[in-house]
C-alpha cells in the first residue's frame, strides 16, 4: 500500500481499532489457482502474538482455504470509513484555485500465514465467539446455541476455520494532512454537513484543530 509519510498509521492500538471497527474484511491469497480473495468478518485477538492475530471461516467448498494450508502469504484488507473530497471544501479555492478533487480513507493491510483447523469444538467456539461480537448491540441478541444442535453440527461441517498471526501491519490514515490547517477545516466541515452517512462518518475521524503536515 503507498503510504506518504504524512499518512502513515503505525501506532498498535489504533491499528487494532481500526480492524475491530471494519466489520468486513477481504483476504487475498495467490497460490495454484491463481489469486483468490473472499469477503469474511474476522475476529481480532489483539494480545494473541506481538502484533494480534485473527481468526475467521471459509465455506469449504471454497478452495481458497487451500492457499492457506499449503502456506501462502495471506494479506487481509481492513477498508474502514472513506470519502469524496470536493476542491469547492478547501479555502484555497477561492484564493487561488490550485485544487483538485481526492479521496479520503482509513485503511489497514495485514500479512501473515494462517493456520487451518477443522476440530468441531474450535469452529463452534470461533463462530460462537463472532455472532455475539455482532449480535450484542440487538435488544434480543440470536445465539448459535438457539439452533438446534444437529444443524450447527452440520453446518461446522461445511466450513474450514483460521487463525492467522499478524507479521506485518501498514496502516494509512489520509484525512488531508497534506493541507493547510484552514483546508483540513473546510473537509471536515464539507462532509460533516454532507446528507450520506459515509462523508458524516470519516468527518468524525478527522480531529479539530487538525495539524498541516508537511508535504
Amino acid at each position: 500500500m503507498y503510504t506518504p509519510r504524512a499518512f502513515a498509521l503505525d501506532d498498535l492500538p489504533e491499528l487494532h481499532q481500526l480492524i475491530q471497527h471494519t466489520r468486513l474484511a477481504q483476504l487475498v491469497t495467490v497460490g495454484e489457482q491463481g489469486l483468490q480473495a473472499s469477503h469474511l468478518p474476522l475476529l481480532l485477538k489483539p494480545d494473541e502474538g506481538p502484533q494480534g492475530t485473527l481468526y475467521g471461516h471459509l465455506a469449504k467448498a471454497n478452495r481458497q482455504w487451500q492457499d492457506l494450508q499449503s502456506g501462502s502469504q495471506a494479506l487481509v484488507i481492513f477498508a474502514s470509513a472513506e470519502a469524496y473530497v470536493s476542491p469547492s471544501f478547501y479555502p484555497a479555492k477561492a484564493e487561488h484555485g490550485k485544487v483538485v478533487p481526492t479521496w479520503n480513507y482509513l485503511a489497514v493491510h495485514a500479512y501473515g500465514q494462517a493456520d487451518v483447523f477443522t476440530d468441531a469444538e474450535r469452529l463452534l467456539a470461533l463462530v460462537s465467539a463472532l455472532t455475539d461480537r455482532h449480535e450484542s448491540a440487538r435488544a434480543q441478541p440470536w445465539k448459535v446455541s438457539d439452533a438446534p444442535d444437529d444443524y450447527i453440527q452440520g453446518m461446522l461441517k461445511a466450513i474450514v476455520g483460521f487463525a492467522l498471526p499478524i507479521e506485518r501491519l501498514l496502516g494509512k490514515r489520509k484525512l488531508s494532512q497534506n493541507r493547510s490547517a484552514a483546508d483540513i477545516a473546510g473537509v471536515r466541515d464539507g462532509l460533516a454537513a454532507s446528507p450520506d452517512v459515509r462523508d458524516q462518518t470519516l468527518a468524525r475521524f478527522i480531529p479539530q484543530g487538525a495539524p498541516h503536515a508537511p508535504d
